[in-house]
């Protein structure tokens, strides 16, 4: 499994200090069936917590996943900031997922080298409670 995220995303990530640990754990609850929301084509909205606080409250992150293959984090937000992505926002997100999904391992890593995508490592394959 490669897992991706943008560079929005990181940035997004950075700002709210969430973690690669936290993002293999969202890859783990996808690969364990445990999805929040599947959109479709491949589109999904998890849940993260804030930090100290439960995930009703916390991060709503859209992700592109395809079991044992790729993940890429494209797009994060707090709940508190907004309820939901517009009906344009998911068609845009499930044509950038066929995108997404199409390239070769070769074009990923000139993506990453040309820093389009940021790699993150590995996913543990601890179950998620």
């Amino acid at each position: 499994m490669r897992i991706f995220k943008t560079t929005w995303f990181d940035r997004f990530a950075a700002k709210e200090a969430i973690s690669d640990d936290e993002l293999r754990s969202v890859v783990n609850e996808l690969e364990t069936g445990q999805p929040d929301a599947n959109l479709g084509g491949g589109v999904f909205k998890m849940r993260l917590a804030r930090p100290g606080a439960g995930k009703s409250g916390g991060y709503r992150v859209v992700v592109f996943f395809r079991a044992g293959e790729r993940t890429f984090f494209v797009y994060g937000f707090a709940k508190s900031d907004r309820g939901n992505i517009s009906r344009r926002q998911l068609a845009e997100f499930k044509n950038a997922a066929k995108i997404a999904f199409s390239y070769t391992d070769a074009q990923l890593d000139e993506r990453v080298k040309l820093k389009r995508y940021l790699e993150i490592e590995g996913v543990s394959h601890e179950t998620v409670s």
